[in-house]
């Protein structure tokens, strides 16, 4: 068989195949997400009362300064360290300001002692400060996020990981670049933290392996979604209550590359995005494993991308049904 043939066929089957997988994306997806909720989901317990009662909704007006949102899939064991350190950060600054806050942790469908964890500090700080949020079954960090963000009642919002790989004190410096952007909190933006000052260091601890795949994610981000961003995948970012309420009503991916389509949609959206330096350390007990999840994530950026290129999802602002 003739080169010439080989690059026709080779061709002929490339094409065949994007055509298929073209039919097949706008048959089995919707433009808007369909977010799907429990009725347990919607309530939260209070240890005190021993009472259930109703979470508010994003499209609520606001209450307080701050939600902070921490996704916890069986983190029994890191969860208490980087509670201690988020809440008494918290309580020092509402001690000397007016300012006001609530932590919702979000369960994702754990199976250790997680929940029960979550529910003594949930006891000794009060629900007005402290919510449990229980998921029945695991959705993905991004799907855990979601569901705290659209039951909170900050003005702004923050999500953080529950391993405490970020100090929870640089805070600070994401809601001094949000002031410095917005003038109210009515206003869209977005300021997440970032690691991309530690990749010289990151590169000196890690095997030729990781590094490589570090490279190559980062390159298939820059490709296929997101190009103002050089961390997109450190888990502690600042919104606005507005521009929440925008992106995580149309966000449609769930498990680890969510921060990709969410910096993806607010780019299109033209979303004010800032990166902020922050203290970052590695924390033992990791949920990812190198190759497949990045593998997995690898398969999720392009999905992204090629979904909304061809209108199978869709940026769409206009409200629509959980």
């Amino acid at each position: 068989m003739s080169l010439q043939c080989i690059l026709v066929t080779g061709l002929a089957i490339l094409i065949a195949f994007i055509l298929v997988l073209f039919v097949v994306q706008r048959l089995v997806t919707t433009p808007l997400p369909i977010i799907k909720r429990h009725e347990k989901e919607r309530r939260y317990f209070d240890p005190i009362s021993v009472n259930d009662a109703e979470f508010p909704s994003i499209e609520d007006e606001p209450t307080l300064d701050l939600s902070v949102i921490i996704p916890a899939f069986n983190e029994e064991k890191r969860l208490p360290i980087m509670l201690d350190e988020c809440l008494k950060f918290l309580e020092e600054k509402s001690k000397q300001s007016s300012f006001t806050y609530e932590v919702i942790v979000v369960s994702d469908g754990s199976s250790d002692g997680t929940i029960s964890v979550a529910l003594q500090y949930s006891e000794r700080h009060t629900t007005d400060k402290f919510r449990v949020m229980e998921l029945i079954e695991n959705r993905g960090k991004g799907g855990a996020v979601r569901l705290g963000i659209l039951s909170a009642r900050g003005r702004h919002l923050l999500f953080a990981d529950a391993d405490g790989a970020t100090k929870f004190s640089d805070y600070e410096k994401l809601d001094d670049t949000l002031r410095d952007i917005t003038k109210t909190w009515q206003e869209d933006a977005i300021v997440i933290g970032s690691r991309a000052h530690l990749e010289e260091e990151a590169i000196a601890s890690r095997s030729l392996f990781r590094t490589f795949l570090m490279y190559g994610f980062h390159f298939l981000v820059w490709l296929f979604a997101v190009r103002s961003v050089r961390d997109t995948q450190c888990g502690f970012k600042l919104l606005t209550r507005p521009a929440a309420r925008k992106l995580f009503n149309i966000l449609h991916v769930e498990r680890w590359a969510f921060d990709v389509e969410l910096l993806y949609i607010a780019e299109r959206l033209n979303i004010p995005i800032r990166e902020v330096a922050v203290n970052w350390k590695e924390i033992e007990g990791s949920k990812l494993t190198p190759f497949w999840s990045w593998l997995q994530m690898g398969v999720d950026l392009f999905l992204i991308w090629f979904r909304y290129t061809i209108g199978a999802w869709r940026v769409d602002l206009k409200p629509h049904s959980n």
